[in-house]
């Protein structure tokens, strides 16, 4: 894990740097399942919820009629949605209740049983939790060379616009406090990238934490991975949230 705080600006007020719920004060967890027309994984990944998940929000297609889990938590579909417009409806993050929201694919790359370990983080003080593939205990099953070299390009890009050390921009799966939700940008029919959301936590000085995850391959059907497209919309929200010193941290580093 690698933690990182603001260097420039001033922390949202909002932000708390040692927050450690009291004891018998439990949080809620709302997951947010974003699942496209030929992810027929819905049910494969409901069945298979850690305890720590109250709520269920499915955006999309996928596990039609179905109003629990098979431990009981409730589900809420929302849909459909123009899943070539982007990949995370804003609605379903906007529609989760819990105190935390987490966000997970629905095409079984991603595993819910690591969902427990992005809320300990949040529980430990952390207003945002990413995961990465590049960081120990960490790995993807699949990233073309062209992907992974545009994704270099961005990371240094981001770590000069925002003294920011982060290792993976581009995955998906992260969850945050539900209080931070204004300060991300989101619009009821909008959709984002799971790096702008992380440009606005960065934008904004939420105190946030990388967490080890393996991707693993999708259950079926081939990658929607558009690395032109995501890299080009990365590339523009990193440059339009940039902090407002960023010209003295490249001159500094370029000393």
């Amino acid at each position: 894990m690698s933690g990182t705080s603001p260097t420039s600006g001033e922390p949202h007020p909002m932000r708390r740097a040692t927050d450690h719920d009291p004891p018998g004060n439990a949080r809620t967890a709302s997951l947010v399942v974003a699942v496209r027309p030929d992810d027929p994984d819905a049910e494969w990944l409901l069945a298979r919820l850690p305890p720590a998940v109250g709520e269920v929000v499915l955006v999309g297609a996928g596990a039609d009629g179905l109003e629990r889990t098979p431990r009981g938590v409730p589900v809420r579909r929302l849909g459909p949605w123009d899943c070539a417009a982007g990949e995370v409806p804003h609605r379903g993050l906007l529609a989760a209740t819990g105190d935390h929201v987490v966000l997970i694919g629905g095409d079984g790359s991603m595993s819910p049983a690591e969902i427990p370990h992005y809320l300990h983080y949040l529980d430990s003080g952390f207003d945002f939790v990413k995961g990465s593939r590049f960081i120990a205990g960490g790995d993807t099953a699949s990233y073309p060379l062209v992907r992974r070299l545009g994704h270099q390009a961005l990371l240094r890009l981001a770590r000069q616009l925002y003294g920011q050390r982060l290792t993976d921009l581009w995955y998906g799966f992260c969850a945050f406090r539900r209080e931070f939700l204004d300060l991300l940008g989101l619009r009821e029919d909008g959709v984002e990238l799971g790096a702008e959301l992380v440009t606005h936590a960065l934008h904004y000085g939420l105190r946030i934490a990388e967490v080890p995850s393996l991707e693993l391959p999708r259950r079926h059907g081939p990658s929607h991975s558009r690395t032109i497209r995501d890299g080009s919309r990365v590339l523009r929200t990193l440059v339009t949230e940039r902090p407002r010193n960023t010209l003295h941290r490249f001159a500094a580093g370029s000393g």
